[in-house]
């Protein structure tokens, strides 16, 4: 996955602005692939990456040249909300779209290599909750139950694998680096914790 994001993704502007119209374009491709999934235990992972990206446009949507970039956005709304940000509006809202993010490269980088519960090796608990575990789990808590209950709908590996191939290399292409959440330099420098 790492090789095909150097070699597919689209790199960085030299000054680091993601255009928010192109981003959230790019990210909406991602969820058709849960769809394919088949499996209830995404459908919240789903439900979440698709209202952030909601959130984030209906703020970009009320001044698509005052928000051109998600930088803007950011700086925006820290001169507007003051000590309550960054827990506001779109900027929340793309702190936990990061975090999606996340969860679905660590599930897809951990599947891909090969990581896999050798009493069970068609099963992806241990690639679910290496990526539960890795991106969300520290901002949840008490969820870890649920999570831990719904990984028993999980699919299979090998349904896994077989809708990984059902997007096309078109779709990749059009994901920004940013996508990829060690490639999200210019939004680690906003002072946010992601």
């Amino acid at each position: 996955m790492a090789l095909l994001a150097e070699h597919l993704l689209k790199p960085l502007p030299a000054d680091n602005q993601i255009e928010t119209r192109h981003f959230l374009e790019a990210v909406s491709h991602l969820l058709p692939f849960f769809d394919y999934l088949g499996s209830p235990v995404f459908t919240p992972i789903k439900a979440n990456i698709s209202g952030n990206i909601t959130k984030i446009k209906a703020v970009y949507d009320t001044n698509p040249a005052k928000f051109w970039t998600l930088q803007n956005i950011l700086e925006v709304e820290k001169e507007m909300y003051g000590a309550e940000w960054p827990k506001v509006e779109a900027t929340l809202a793309l702190m936990w779209l990061k975090r999606g993010l996340h969860f679905i490269q660590v599930f897809l980088q951990s599947t891909c290599d090969g990581e896999r519960d050798e009493n069970h090796p068609n099963l992806i608990r241990v690639n679910a909750t290496k990526a539960y575990e890795m991106a969300l789990k520290k901002y949840h808590g008490w969820i870890m139950q649920i999570f831990q209950a719904a990984l028993y709908t999980a699919p299979y590996k090998s349904d896994i694998l077989k809708a990984q191939t059902r997007i096309t290399v078109n779709q990749v292409c059009e994901l920004p680096l940013a996508c990829v959440p060690e490639s999200c330099q210019s939004l680690q420098g906003t002072a946010l914790v992601f």
